[in-house]
């Protein structure tokens, strides 16, 4: 088939580079606009551009809004027979999703009807599910609600952060996405609609969801981290600056809500059950470091808490 890719982010470029590999011709790729990254605030092409851009001789659109008139003209005139989607990260209007015969394919990590929405991994971690997974879904107007055609499940290691997950349904969803295509240009996958039970949603996570609660039980303190890693963060404040928590580790230790124990090699801190070993920490700031090195540092008194207390 003829198809043109819409994505973002770096776990698209996984399954663009599939498609590239597959037996469909690409005949464009749909991302966001270049955006303003780093210290200097310059502007960046997203990773979907950068590869897009590395492979030569592919037409690359982005639009402003996807409803823009001049890009829906030129979708038509590229006139895809279907338009695989990968966390492209902007809403679809009716007159984009009818163009391509075959409609608009989204790859979706989660299996739907569970986690609607744009972080899915992300709240399957912090909400504590053993298995997630990727499916395979046509866009329709209402949020990640459209027919699926396939799915796939990954289970979820208790170690495992949104980032170490993400990169494996990255791998594995590419392959459904692929085998998707396939399969409706044979004619032989059809879509099924979802169930009406078992629908949940995973909004964007923001830097106020992921202030850490150390008055929970420690497994939720850990889920939390693990989850907003390696973005936005899960934090807590200390000495009245923000500090980052970016990996704990459970212990049978006790501790108050917040307190904190050192020693040369390890830092605790105090939850609504065991206390949790901060591994990984950073600064305001700072770049992030061992969490023993930043105690040392810091020089901690007896005084020092974790939390708004602190």
């Amino acid at each position: 088939m003829r198809v043109v890719f819409a994505g973002t982010p770096e776990p698209a470029v996984t399954a663009l580079e599939a498609i590239v590999a597959s037996r469909h011709e690409l005949a464009g790729v749909v991302t966001r606009p270049d955006a303003p990254a780093g210290r200097g605030r310059k502007l960046v092409a997203s990773p979907v551009a950068q590869y897009a851009e590395e492979l030569g001789g592919i037409e690359i659109l982005k639009p402003v809004k996807p409803s823009d008139p001049e890009f829906l003209a030129r979708l038509r005139e590229i006139a895809p027979d279907c338009c695989p989607v990968v966390a492209y990260g902007g809403l679809l209007p009716q007159a984009a999703l009818d163009i391509p015969p075959h409609g608009w394919i989204n790859l979706h990590f989660s299996v739907l009807p569970a986690w609607r929405g744009a972080a899915p991994v992300q709240h399957s971690i912090i909400s504590g599910d053993d298995v997630t997974g990727a499916s395979t879904f046509r866009i329709v107007k209402a949020l990640d609600a459209g027919p699926v055609y396939g799915v796939l499940t990954e289970p979820i290691g208790p170690e495992d952060t949104s980032g170490d997950l993400l990169h494996r349904l990255a791998v594995s969803g590419a392959k459904l996405l692929v085998d998707t295509l396939d399969g409706i240009e044979a004619g032989v996958l059809e879509a099924r609609e979802q169930p009406t039970d078992g629908v949940t949603l995973a909004p964007k996570i923001n830097v106020e969801d992921a202030e850490l609660d150390l008055t929970a039980p420690a497994q939720r303190v850990d889920r939390l981290v693990r989850g907003c890693n390696p973005a936005p963060g899960a934090w807590t404040t200390f000495r009245g600056e923000r500090l980052k928590v970016l990996a704990v580790r459970l212990t049978d230790d006790e501790l108050k809500p917040g307190e904190l124990q050192a020693t040369k090699s390890s830092v605790k801190a105090g939850t609504g059950s065991k206390a949790v070993e901060l591994v990984t920490v950073q600064p305001q700031g700072k770049k992030p470091m061992a969490a023993a090195d930043w105690a040392r540092g810091i020089r901690l008194t007896d005084e020092d808490r974790l939390g708004p207390s602190a």
